[in-house]
């Protein structure tokens, strides 16, 4: 095995969904997931590609009610290439024999390679081998060739290439009773060996302009223009055993882009300037090797070793040193796929850790994203009732909470109201990356200055939010990240009193923002914020039951799940709440969770921290208890989430290394083997792929 190769021998209609999410190229700017380049969106292949921070909203009809929703759009397709001998069907999925099929992803070098022998009705028989690039050297270029060498067959060879803006965003099975239909297209034109198509998002206006070089010595050439449809045929007559080879360079603006005059006219001069394959591959290589060298973790076991290539890969793709001068968040199912609409959630949180010591021009970006929306936060918790900035659970173009009103449950078949807005925790994750930024660089300029501003106004939000009751301050009416748990199953209200996860990160919120104060300053903070800050440190609420902290407040009241009787019944237990919300229960009922919530505490602050902050607070806390709370809720927790197996994984191997074996093995194969069972094909899981790099990194 080569770690640095991902191969795939054999076509699988019912795999080509997760193959084409872990084959996606991308660069930060924009990224195409792995599909074969002659098909469409059919049901098994979807050939998405995805622009950084590119969303549009549309207003659709579910269970009766208008419901708006933000998407990161899915753009015209620049991929599209295809071949047909004589006489015979354009190759697409379905229309000849595949006699060898090979797909293979290059994670050193960031190329795609196809090799595939097919015969056609007409029993004659072809090679074609296809390579493909998102340059990392240049954001705005792609790349893609095909040899193709008929072994039995002289005649005519047509090649067809196009652009397609007539796509949708339908890559996920759920959503697709949603309206879906982003682009409004503008214009197609083809000349002088160039195709270039302009479309429109439909609400957000912003223009996508792509332009597309076809090379194809000796062909004859033909454009096709149709709305939304830009095509460049080619002929060219071959014999037996001949290799011909046709290059597509492809160039991708928008409108959001700076520098330039207006998007079509910068597609079109980039791909007119543009090099050859050969020329963009060289220097596309050379990018990825500076990035590896600042970023690459290593393992013993080969295997291993290739998971964790694969996922740094994936990570850098989407957080690559280009998003520096973008206005982007972090899409928790990086550019891969449609999953969560690409919206920004806390994924961050296990991001930043990994990334701020290697690349800190990427973690001061994504907190660039956070803090340019700053006003709208600011601007919810005052529309709340509360100080400070109170960020989305849910994030995409302007800050505003984008956090559906109803979900689906595939297996009730039932729309259901969504409550997760109430993780306020995610001001709480901002907060936390903000200190881990400034610990890997030390830079007191940005404490000073957008860092500190964020750090701030998150704890101005808290300490608003917090009521003081007995002398203990409690927070009442969120959500923790179990998620599972959004109510009492006997009050009508949702939300959920005295979280611990969410009072402890408060306290240790107020810690650092004092220690910010005393680093840089406190230029407009007054004496009694001051206090304030300092008496949460001191008396924040934190629950316990049995001798562990309980995961809020009532949790000691809830029922015992019959867990055994569950996994028997059902088997696969990880969404236990779409179970039960099918028989007509809710996991509000039970001492059940979907992934780590106490156990993020362990986490992020490890055990000395949470111990320090405890007691801080005037609590009785010891070994004996932290080890008895991990495993109480090591025995209550389903790991709905990919999340959970890298928390419980770093958990267990400082407190019980032999426990965590299994968790580690879950969490290296979440994707790569599509654990969640057919959530990797609708985009990669990116906070837990950093999270397991990050977990490889502690080890070594």
């Amino acid at each position: 095995m080569n770690p640095w190769l991902l191969t795939y021998d054999g076509f699988d209609p019912a795999r080509e969904g997760v193959r084409e999410a872990l084959t996606t190229l991308g660069n930060g700017y924009f990224a195409t997931r792995g599909a074969a380049p002659e098909s469409q969106a059919d049901g098994v292949h979807y050939p998405g590609t995805y622009v950084a921070g590119c969303y549009d909203r549309l207003v659709s009809q579910v269970a009766g009610h208008p419901v708006e929703n933000e998407d990161l759009v899915n753009v015209p397709n620049w991929l599209f290439l295809t071949f047909r001998a004589e006489g015979g069907d354009w190759f697409a999925p379905g229309t000849a024999e595949i006699l060898t099929y090979r797909h293979t992803l290059d994670m050193r070098q960031g190329t795609l390679t196809r090799f595939l022998r097919i015969r056609d009705p007409q029993g004659r028989v072809t090679r074609v081998e296809q390579h493909r690039l998102v340059s990392m050297d240049d954001p705005h270029l792609a790349a893609l060739t095909m040899t193709i060498v008929p072994e039995n067959w002289d005649g005519a060879l047509e090649i067809r290439s196009a652009l397609d803006g007539r796509v949708t965003n339908a890559g996920v099975a759920r959503y697709r009773e949603l309206e879906g239909r982003h682009l409004v297209p503008i214009c197609g034109h083809a000349a002088h060996g160039v195709i270039e198509l302009l479309t429109r998002t439909a609400t957000s206006r912003v223009e996508i302009a792509l332009a597309a070089r076809t090379t194809l010595a000796g062909g004859r050439c033909r454009a096709d223009v149709e709305e939304g449809w830009v095509g460049d045929d080619r002929t060219v007559e071959v014999k037996a055993g001949d290799e011909v080879t046709v290059e597509k360079i492809v160039a991708l603006y928008t409108s959001r882009d700076r520098a330039i005059s207006e998007s079509e006219a910068a597609a079109r001069s980039a791909v007119v300037r543009a090099g050859g394959f050969a020329t963009l591959l060289k220097r596309h290589i050379r990018a990825w090797d500076r990035l590896w060298r600042r970023a690459h973790v290593t393992a013993q076991d080969t295997e291993v070793q290739q998971i964790l290539n694969l996922y740094v890969f994936h990570l850098l793709q989407t957080a690559s040193p280009h998003i520096a001068e973008l206005d982007t968040g972090l899409p928790a199912r990086g550019l891969h796929g449609e999953a969560y609409r690409g919206h920004v959630f806390w994924d961050d949180l296990f991001v930043i850790p990994f990334l701020a010591p290697r690349l800190p021009e990427i973690t001061r970006a994504l907190l660039r994203y956070r803090w340019r929306r700053l006003p709208e936060a600011r601007w919810a918790a005052r529309a709340a009732g509360y100080a400070g900035a109170m960020f989305p659970w849910q994030s995409g173009s302007d800050g505003r909470e984008e956090t559906p009103r109803l979900h689906f449950n595939p297996r009730s078949g039932r729309w259901l109201p969504d409550r997760s807005h109430l993780q306020r925790h995610v001001g709480l994750a901002v907060a936390f990356n903000v200190w881990q930024h400034y610990q890997a660089t030390k830079d007191t300029a940005f404490l000073a200055g957008f860092g500190g501003e964020l750090l701030l106004e998150v704890a101005r939000f808290f300490a608003s939010l917090a009521t003081c009751e007995k002398g203990r301050y409690a927070i009442r009416g969120v959500m923790g990240p179990d998620e599972y748990h959004d109510g009492y199953p006997d009050h009508a209200e949702p939300g959920l009193d005295n979280n611990a996860y969410t009072n402890v990160m408060t306290a240790w919120l107020m810690r650092r923002v004092l220690d910010m104060i005393g680093l840089v300053g406190a230029e407009g903070v007054g004496e009694q914020e001051i206090e304030l800050f300092t008496a949460m440190t001191r008396r924040m609420r934190v629950d316990f039951h049995e001798g562990v902290i309980s995961q809020f407040e009532g949790y000691a009241g809830l029922e015992e799940l019959d867990w055994a009787a569950y996994r028997k019944k059902y088997g696969d237990i990880r969404r236990l709440d779409r179970i039960l919300e099918a028989e007509g229960d809710t996991p509000n009922r039970y001492k059940a969770s979907k992934q780590a919530d106490v156990l993020m505490l362990f986490h992020l602050l490890g055990e000395e921290g949470l111990d320090e902050i405890l007691t801080g607070l005037g609590y009785e806390w010891n070994a004996t208890m932290a080890k008895d709370t991990v495993d109480y809720y090591l025995a209550r927790t389903c790991h709905g989430s990919t999340l959970s197996a890298v928390v419980h994984a770093g958990v267990l191997a400082r407190l019980r290394p032999g426990a965590s074996h299994p968790f580690l093995v879950e969490a290296l194969n979440n994707d790569v083997r599509d654990l969640q069972a057919g959530t990797t094909s609708e985009g990669i899981h990116l906070g837990a792929m950093a999270g397991v790099a990050g977990l490889f990194e502690a080890k070594t």
